[in-house]
């Protein structure tokens, strides 16, 4: 009997565990990014170098988390023609998506990425090593949706200074 009660005492904490341990993966860490934030200004890289540029956009949302910095994405519409986009602006070579919250329901990273490699979409450059090792990413469609996240870079992955992407 007394196994029995010690047993379910266990099983009970290692739920109550386990629903905090995804509550805090899931919900707890994120906030939303106002409009008016200076995060809601999405930058573009232009192709010669130089300073990114303010991109023309309107109807932001976005998430973000003091606890990484690969925890920000961005739904919004462009009001730039993708043709001027791509004429302009740094085309970003290996772009992947990374997966949003399931409440955060305007950004698919599955099918952003899937358009990205069919080319329904172009990824372009917005900040190179906006947080160490880590690139701002934003994909367009040429309806004018468009997706901002951030992902490691290749100095990220290999250990090295300012190689980039």
């Amino acid at each position: 009997m007394k196994g029995s009660i010690v047993g379910g005492f266990l099983v009970v904490i290692a739920l109550l565990v386990g629903a905090l341990i995804y509550y805090q993966q899931v919900y707890a860490f994120y906030f939303a990014v106002p409009a008016d934030a200076p995060a809601a200004t999405i930058l573009l890289t232009p192709i010669g170098g130089g300073t990114p540029e303010p991109m023309l956009s309107d109807a932001f949302q976005g998430i973000d988390a003091d606890s990484s910095p690969l925890r920000f994405r961005a739904c919004f519409h462009s009001q730039t023609a993708i043709a001027t986009l791509t004429e302009t602006y740094v085309v970003y070579a290996h772009p992947t998506p990374t997966i949003a919250p399931g409440w955060f329901d305007c950004f698919d990273a599955n099918r952003i990425g899937t358009d990205l490699e069919t080319g329904a979409a172009v990824a372009f450059l917005s900040q190179k090593n906006i947080h160490p090792g880590v690139d701002r990413v934003v994909a367009v469609y040429p309806d004018g949706r468009a997706y901002a996240w951030q992902q490691l870079n290749d100095t990220a992955e290999s250990g090295a200074e300012g190689t980039g992407n």
